[in-house]
């Protein structure tokens, strides 16, 4: 009889896991990916949505078509978890495992900001993709006045997308010949721009704000949003036209209480195997708490759940066979960063060692095609039989 392995999220990491895990082990694993949703979409086309470059249906691609490849998708949401006795509860029914895979993300919580109420005109969440289209809306709109990216919470998956977002909204201004007319900064409450990746990254990136007039307020705490204002640690309010807000992220609950997370929610895992304290479950992805060889923490973004996914499911796969497992993951990723006018940079390189040995490329357009492609070979790597041309 197979092994039943469940692996709860269909996101970069569950993908990645169920995919690899399929190749290897053919039909040695009964396999079942659970996700809440039935539609898979990258985090990185919200900010095409922003500036009005794409569509949201372009980058869609529905779940269930992943069972013609071999890869059974169920939509449901995950209520529970029972390590003890190797069972999922999905939508009142209890599911065994031999193996579990914890590929669940990181919810962004926007009602962790106290005054973070939907719908209103001048806020907006970044990492919500109606609340992308709305702000695209409002920013072909706006005239005048003052735009704010205050990230009001850590952590918050892709480190680089909220100064993304400040390089594409000067980008679409200047376009349209209202930059001048606009002020734009970037509130953080951590004391560089990206404190994982190291010096070079943070230089790179807040020379490119500084080049375009983009104001960087760093080691500011925004505790709550109010009617045109932003509330500051120590009651400073900075007023603002249009608010994109970076809420904080949290793992999911089910994750939290089912005693394989540690710390704030997060699960714990040997960084070389993604293994947990229980033999039998792994994580990957965003909902892990791993260090960079610096001791800050881990970056939340794709690629790193993507390669942490090829380990998981290759060494699940041996287990299947008898064999001892022998891939790990070696704490090498790379993004782009959009800077506007079509260009992008890349940063890449191994964020286990101390400092990060990371490189960061010059603007060029190259790594812009270079991002579409990423997520078009990935669309076709997995949803082979969608219709559809991806792409910004």
């Amino acid at each position: 009889m197979p092994a039943r392995v469940v692996v709860i999220g269909g996101g970069f990491g569950g993908l990645s896991v169920a995919y690899a895990l399929r190749e290897t082990a053919g039909d040695a694993a009964e396999l079942l990916v659970v996700d809440a949703s039935r539609t898979f979409l990258m985090g990185l086309r919200k900010l095409w949505l922003v500036d009005g470059r794409s569509t949201r249906g372009a980058g869609e691609r529905d779940r269930t078509r992943l069972a013609a490849r071999g890869v059974p998708f169920r939509q449901g949401r995950v209520e529970g978890i029972d390590p003890d006795a190797r069972r999922v509860r999905v939508d009142g029914e209890d599911l065994r495992y031999d193996f579990l895979v914890l590929a669940s993300g990181a919810q962004p919580r926007p009602d962790l900001v106290p005054g973070m109420a939907a719908g209103r005109p001048d806020l907006f969440n970044l990492y919500d993709a109606a609340d992308a289209e709305r702000l695209g809306a409002r920013l072909r709109d706006l005239g005048e006045g003052r735009v704010v990216v205050a990230i009001a919470g850590l952590p918050y998956k892709c480190p680089p997308a909220p100064y993304e977002a400040a390089f594409l909204i000067d980008d679409l201004l200047r376009r349209t010949g209202r930059r001048q007319r606009v002020e734009l900064e970037v509130l953080s409450p951590q004391p560089s721009s990206l404190p994982s990746a190291g010096p070079q990254a943070c230089e790179a990136v807040e020379g490119e704000l500084v080049a375009r007039g983009i104001r960087f307020r760093p080691r500011t705490v925004v505790e709550a949003v109010e009617d045109g204002r932003l509330v500051l640690s120590g009651g400073e309010r900075v007023a603002a036209d249009v608010v994109a807000v970076v809420p904080p992220h949290r793992p999911a609950p089910t994750v939290a209480a089912s005693g394989l997370a540690g710390e704030g929610g997060w699960v714990h895992v040997d960084p070389a195997t993604l293994a947990t304290t229980d033999e039998r479950v792994f994580a990957v992805g965003d909902v892990v708490a791993l260090q960079t060889g610096a001791g800050l923490p881990f970056p939340k973004a794709g690629i790193f759940a993507e390669r942490q996914g090829a380990v998981v499911g290759r060494n699940l796969a041996a287990l299947l066979a008898g064999r001892s497992p022998s891939e790990t993951f070696d704490g090498y990723g790379y993004c782009f960063i959009e800077v506007g006018g079509g260009l992008a940079t890349r940063v890449e390189g191994n964020f286990f060692t101390a400092p990060p040995q990371v490189r960061v490329g010059e603007p060029r357009p190259e790594h812009l095609q270079e991002k579409v492609a990423f997520e078009r070979e990935r669309l076709a790597r997995w949803f082979p039989d969608a219709a559809g041309a991806p792409g910004a």
